[in-house]
C-alpha cells in the first residue's frame, strides 16, 4: 500500500505558549522573577491575560531547561541558578557554538555570508552608540544566524535550550564597554573565517570567544565548584 506524502505545515506566528515561555524566561533572566519565587499558573495567566494552558506548557518547557523546578506537595518555583551551574551551562554552550561556527563555515553560501556581514554591522553600530538593548538584540541575532547557516536541527534545538543561560551571561559581558569592543573584534574574526570557508579556524575562534566571555561573566573566584574547563 502506497503511503501519501505528509502535507507541509503552514508557518504561523508564535503560539501563546511560545510567547508565554519567552516572557517568563526573560523575567527569570532579568530577575523580575527571582530565585525561589513560587509560580502560580493562575496568577501568571492573569498577569499575561491568557488562559492557564499556555502557562502550563511554558512552565514545563522552563522546567526541562532547568530554569524552574517542581517540588512535591509544594508547587513550582524559580530555580536557584548559582554561579557554578551558570558557568557549567555556559561551557556546554561554548562547545556547541564552536561546532555551529565550524558547520557554518563549511556550508555558507554568498547569501549566508551577506547575512552574517549585516549582523556584524548591526553589532558594530550598537557598540559605537553604546546602545545596550540594541547590542543584546544584535548579538543574539548574530548567533541565531550562524545556527541557521549551520543547518543542523539537533544542534539548533540544543542551543535554543541554553538560550536563557546565554542571555544571563551576555548581560554581564555587554555591561562593559571594553568587553563589547573586544567582542566586536572577535565577531569580525569569526565572520572572516566563515566567509573564507575555514571551518577549523571558525570553530577555534568561536570557542575562544565563548569561553573568554564566560570567564568575564563568571570569574573563577565566584565559582563554588570545580569548573569543567581549563
Amino acid at each position: 500500500m502506497q503511503t501519501q506524502p505528509l502535507a507541509p505545515l503552514m508557518q504561523d506566528t508564535p503560539s501563546l505558549a511560545d510567547r508565554a515561555y519567552e516572557r517568563l524566561r526573560d523575567a527569570v533572566v532579568d530577575g523580575t522573577l527571582s530565585s525561589g519565587t513560587k509560580l502560580s499558573e493562575r496568577s501568571l495567566a492573569a498577569a499575561l491575560e491568557i488562559s492557564a494552558q499556555p502557562i502550563r506548557e511554558a512552565l514545563r518547557r522552563l522546567e526541562s531547561e532547568g530554569m524552574v523546578e517542581t517540588r512535591p506537595r509544594s508547587g513550582t518555583f524559580v530555580a536557584h541558578l548559582d554561579v557554578a551551574r551558570l558557568y557549567e551551562m555556559g561551557y556546554i554552550r561554548a562547545v556547541l557554538e564552536s561546532a555551529s561556527a565550524g558547520l557554518a563555515a563549511r556550508k555558507a553560501g554568498p547569501a549566508d555570508k551577506a547575512a552574517l556581514q549585516a549582523r556584524l554591522k548591526a553589532i558594530r553600530v550598537a557598540t559605537r552608540q553604546g546602545d545596550a538593548a540594541a547590542l543584546a538584540a544584535a548579538n543574539d541575532a548574530f548567533h541565531v544566524t550562524l545556527h541557521t547557516i549551520a543547518g543542523n536541527a539537533f544542534l539548533i534545538r540544543s542551543l535554543q535550550a541554553l538560550r536563557a543561560y546565554f542571555r544571563i551571561g551576555s548581560m554581564r559581558v555587554l555591561a562593559s564597554p571594553d568587553q563589547t569592543r573586544q567582542a566586536l573584534a572577535e565577531h569580525a574574526e569569526i565572520v572572516a573565517a566563515v566567509a573564507a570557508g575555514d571551518a577549523e579556524r571558525a570553530e577555534s575562534l568561536m570557542r575562544s570567544h565563548a569561553l573568554r566571555s564566560l570567564d568575564v561573566a563568571f570569574p573563577r573566584p565566584l565559582r563554588h565548584a570545580t569548573d569543567p574547563g581549563p
